[in-house]
């Protein structure tokens, strides 16, 4: 692939990258690959902070929580869009990639047990979450994106004995689309164990042969250590009282007499942090900050979360709750670029198939520069 990457590196990419239409542009060095995408189910923006990076220019936003709204307005300059099921679908603008991280809870391990125990449905039966998968479909049926990148749960793949991976993954087959998918831990990127499925997709239109896409190598230098993420002088509130960190001790004792794993997680400054979860902000046991024999641990602020997640440090606007709800539900955006370069790549080997970068008539004149 490399041979054909450098006979792309001397052609000028304009957008859009595939169109009906089409006409070999002028040489020039790219910098960045110029290519839209929508966020669905946005969250505060874990995708969009990565495949920006990449060149991507963001058309279209969806999340439905008011207070991610809030973040996401923040830091990006403009307000999702609502809810999935009252979107226009015509009126999502035509993109490339589409990225989504559809509702993880129904999935979730911790969802699973959690619904259960409380007689409610999950995976597809769950009228609320699950089934918004299939509004996820609907829109990929009408824009046909020539590229999806999808993440969600590690137990997506197992729920239900399999079935809800084998309803997700025939739903995309019968779309046409070329699958791939594998379960990658953020611990090589972030100082925090985080296993999730990244599920990327390729148009059978667009991409008649098989692409040769791979997903990206762990980085083999600079391990991140949890101490990295730290703040040297945090606020003493997040010290947990100690009333809280002996109840914590005394239940961590009692499932360990039991034989079960259950219990507080007291960091190693020098490894990696449990994953953080969006129950965080209710005593903080799976990730807790040693401060010496004398002193109860302490909690993860939110700027520790923040950077423990990958993102780039920037103000937080919602409370210490909201702010560790939304981390916690978060996708890791060094794993979403690191995924998002590998789709580059299958998009530069089918542009040198077709002998250079196209674009339609109608095309808007703005340029951008692809990252080799």
């Amino acid at each position: 692939m490399s041979k054909q990457l450098a006979m792309t590196a001397d052609m000028e990419l304009q957008l859009p990258l595939f169109s009906e239409q089409s006409q070999i542009i002028a040489n020039a060095m790219p910098q960045s690959l110029p290519f839209t995408f929508i966020d669905l189910f946005a969250g505060i923006g874990g995708f969009r902070s990565a495949l920006e990076k990449l060149g991507g220019q963001c058309l279209f936003s969806c999340e439905w929580d008011k207070y991610s709204q809030k973040t996401y307005q923040a830091w990006y300059g403009e307000t999702p869009h609502s809810d999935i099921r009252e979107l226009s679908i015509p009126a999502i603008p035509q993109h490339e990639i589409l990225a989504a991280g559809f509702p993880c809870q129904p999935f979730s391990l911790a969802g699973v047990s959690k619904r259960q125990s409380l007689g409610m449905a999950h995976g597809f039966e769950c009228e609320t979450q699950g089934n918004l998968f299939f509004n996820l479909a609907a829109i990929v049926k009408e824009k046909r994106p020539p590229v999806l990148l999808l993440e969600n749960v590690k137990n997506l793949k197992s729920h239900d004995r399999g079935q809800t991976w084998q309803v997700i993954h025939d739903t995309l087959d019968d779309l046409n689309y070329w699958i791939f998918d594998k379960i990658i831990d953020a611990a090589a990127w972030v100082p925090q164990h985080r296993e999730r499925v990244y599920i990327v997709c390729f148009d059978k239109k667009r991409f008649p042969e098989c692409p040769p896409f791979e997903y990206p190598q762990p980085p083999a230098h600079n391990k991140p250590r949890l101490a990295d993420i730290l703040e040297p002088d945090p606020d003493p509130k997040y010290t947990l009282t100690p009333h809280l960190w002996n109840y914590l001790q005394r239940y961590a004792e009692g499932h360990r007499a039991k034989g079960n794993g259950f219990g507080f997680g007291l960091g190693d400054p020098e490894g990696i942090a449990r994953t953080l979860s969006a129950r965080y902000h209710k005593d903080g046991a799976e990730i807790l900050i040693p401060q010496g024999d004398q002193k109860p641990p302490r909690r993860l602020t939110p700027v520790e979360c923040c950077r423990l997640m990958g993102f780039d440090e920037k103000k937080i606007v919602v409370s210490d709750m909201q702010a560790y709800r939304q981390f916690g539900n978060a996708v890791v955006p060094k794993v979403v670029e690191a995924v998002g370069r590998e789709i580059l790549k299958v998009m530069f080997w089918k542009l040198s198939q077709e002998g250079g970068l196209f674009q339609s008539a109608d095309a808007p004149p703005a340029r951008r520069k692809l990252t080799a």
